[in-house]
């Protein structure tokens, strides 16, 4: 599979997942505005199959409604940033401007949570003063760790009592 039919795919995931999909015109338009893409971009250039795909594959590692919201606003914003640079008198491109705009909107609260998973990571740790604040809260983000991986395996053990495997 190429580039272009994975990201064909994707977003098929992404309209279908969030409701954006109203009947499957909106979808078959859409694989025609990717064609007339795949087109522009020279897709069928031998480069396209080489390696691994760039974002099926990551999309399998995310298994909950909420992560999948964070990792699709991103893909969204990726397509978006892809297509920043195209022509956009071409109808095709700004069908799929459009309804990547409008994912983008339904996904808004996925980038909100990336945006706090990026500063997260921006946080100075070898900060004295960042050290004795984490040190008081530790307590309470082992609490609420407690809280979360207790559930999950209730629901774990919930499973297997109704499984009969």
């Amino acid at each position: 599979m190429t580039f272009q039919t994975y990201s064909l795919f994707v977003l098929s995931i992404i309209m279908i997942y969030f409701g954006h999909v109203e009947n499957r015109l909106n979808l078959l338009q859409l694989q025609d505005d990717i064609d007339k893409l795949k087109a522009d971009f020279n897709s069928s250039h031998s480069d396209v199959g080489d390696g691994r795909p760039i974002f099926t594959e990551r999309l399998s590692n995310w298994t909950e409604r909420n992560e999948k919201r964070i990792i699709l606003s991103q893909i969204v914003s990726m397509y978006l940033k892809i297509l920043e640079n195209t022509d956009k008198s071409k109808a095709h491109v700004r069908n799929i401007s459009e309804e990547l705009y409008t994912l983008k909107e339904s996904l808004s609260d996925g980038s909100k949570k990336m945006e706090y998973l990026k500063d997260l990571t921006k946080l100075q740790v070898n900060d004295l003063k960042i050290q004795r604040k984490a040190v008081n809260e530790l307590f309470s983000v082992l609490q609420k760790l407690g809280d979360t991986t207790s559930s999950y395996k209730r629901k774990r053990s919930q499973f297997q009592r109704q499984c009969k495997c």
